[in-house]
């Protein structure tokens, strides 16, 4: 059938298998063109389909050398749906790392769950014998708990309400948005979901079952960004997640210090993904930043920040005083945020294109979901 992007609102329902794999494509000879270095041979990656997640597992295998075990939800295709673009990311990564000579294989269902834990821990033990880095890269809106209830992450402000512009996706218009003031409820619901418990269950489930290697290293990703976005993000109801997160990482390094586990956050870059797409002002800001930082010569895509934190970075550990990984670190440049601060205030509907990169953005959005490639045919029929 003839696949076409069908939007509605910060998510495309469909997605193209030829442009999904050549975006995964682009990604690996990116990797192949920069070489490798030393690093972790058997890697677990848990959130491994989309975005920095699937990034980071083209990194380790063409930055390493590594294999890879990869966790992810995706859907198939039924009768005239396509499947979800990390479906066929995942189905087009597997293709092309073996026949590159590595090891693949992955895992779809649910991460937060025991038994996607205990499928994933017998196959390392029968495959691998143990792993030496575990990726966390989950992003999912909702969890089911042990005890069956479900609970979802909310978008919203702490202490109270906050205003400000934002882009509506729709038909690119500048307008005002006011994010409500998460409850107490709704926080601790998105801690669940979006901080580390689930990292730190995977690790204490693969270490209980002598699965995790002495001296291992595990990452988790984290978000910063600059003031304008820190009521929605840094100090929302997401960032308390990130704390809870960062708070894992010094909990898991020292509870495991005597098998030598490091446990690390990286904090990335703003880019478009399916997370921020749907994170109100961050459209905006996203759009303001890409101008300036391709303008600059300092932007980056998800291949090539993970591609710089496993083989630059992370070798040196090359961290901040709180011990994280800075590859926001382009990005909060006072040379480009001094830029974005000078036009916050002025850009309007009829001006965004002057200063922010508006198209740069939704290619960005197409893209991740398999479209606006221009070497792929969209007229043509494809196997969904």
């Amino acid at each position: 059938m003839v696949v076409e992007p069908k939007v509605k609102g910060f998510i495309c329902t469909t997605a193209h298998p030829a442009g999904c794999e050549e975006s995964v494509r682009r990604q690996i000879a990116y990797c192949k063109e920069k070489g490798t270095v030393e690093g972790p041979k058997k890697v677990l990656v848990i959130g491994a389909s989309t975005g920095y997640g699937l990034a980071s597992r083209i990194a380790v295998t063409y930055g390493y050398g590594a294999d890879t075990i990869g966790v992810s939800f995706e859907k198939e295709a039924t009768g005239k749906r396509t499947a979800t673009a990390g479906w066929y990311n995942t189905a087009a990564f597997e293709k092309m790392a073996a026949q590159d000579g590595h090891y693949v294989k992955s895992f779809n269902g649910d991460g937060f769950s025991k038994e996607m834990k205990e499928q994933v821990i017998e196959t390392i033990r029968s495959d691998w014998g143990q792993t030496d880095m575990v990726v966390y890269s989950m992003a999912a809106p909702r969890r089911t708990l042990a005890d069956g209830t479900t609970v979802s992450s909310v978008l919203k402000t702490v202490g109270e309400a906050f205003t400000n512009k934002t882009i509506n996706l729709k038909n690119n218009e500048i307008t005002e948005v006011t994010v409500p003031v998460a409850t107490d409820e709704e926080v601790q619901n998105t801690v669940k979901v979006m901080g580390g418990e689930d990292w730190e269950d995977w690790i204490r489930a693969l270490a209980d079952a002598g699965v995790l290697a002495d001296n291992a290293v595990t990452l988790a990703y984290s978000y910063i960004g600059p003031v304008v976005t820190h009521p929605i993000y840094k100090d929302g109801s997401i960032g308390q997640a990130k704390k809870h997160l960062y708070n894992t990482s010094v909990k898991l390094t020292e509870e495991f210090a005597d098998r030598g586990l490091k446990a690390y956050i990286s904090v990335n870059k703003a880019l478009v993904t399916q997370s921020s797409a749907a994170i109100p002002i961050v459209p905006l800001y996203i759009s303001l930043v890409y101008q300036v930082m391709k303008k600059e010569g300092l932007h980056e895509g998800c291949i090539e920040q993970m591609y710089r934190l496993f083989t630059d970075k992370l070798p040196k550990k090359e961290v901040d005083e709180a011990g994280q990984f800075r590859l926001d670190d382009w990005e909060l440049k006072d040379s480009v945020q001094n830029q974005i601060a000078a036009v916050w205030d002025k850009v309007t509907t009829e001006n965004i294109k002057e200063y922010g990169d508006i198209d740069g953005f939704w290619e960005d959005f197409y893209q991740m979901f398999g479209f606006r490639y221009d070497n792929v045919d969209y007229s043509a029929d494809v196997e969904i």
